[in-house]
């Protein structure tokens, strides 16, 4: 893939749902790519997309080992889109407060 091209890169932490996320960018003529959760910011600096998900996943935010992105993506100035597990996540690493429910999904 050139880096000319306009595209949305998918960090994916285990979400069933990746793969239509994938579908639902590409269907709006945008090309995107499915990445480990591990991808560095360094990484995606130097590929450039248009914007960032976080996918969901079935980890809890509150759980020890929990998978958590490179913190540096949040100052490449690139649109983040959090989903699920991906939204509590950078709440949590941007000094938010997260409250567990009182049942999981």
């Amino acid at each position: 893939m050139t880096t000319s091209h306009q595209w949305i890169a998918i960090l994916d932490f285990g979400s069933q749902y990746s793969q239509l996320i994938a579908r639902r960018i590409r269907e709006q003529h945008v090309y995107s790519e499915i990445l480990p959760y591990s991808t560095r910011a360094a990484e995606l600096a130097r590929r450039r997309p248009s914007g960032i998900v976080l996918s969901g996943g079935p980890s809890s935010v509150f759980g020890e080992g929990a998978p958590l992105c490179d913190p540096q993506i949040y100052t490449l100035g690139i649109p983040i889109l959090g989903i699920c597990y991906g939204m509590q996540m950078t709440a949590k690493l941007l000094g938010g407060h997260v409250k567990p429910g009182r049942e999981r999904e």
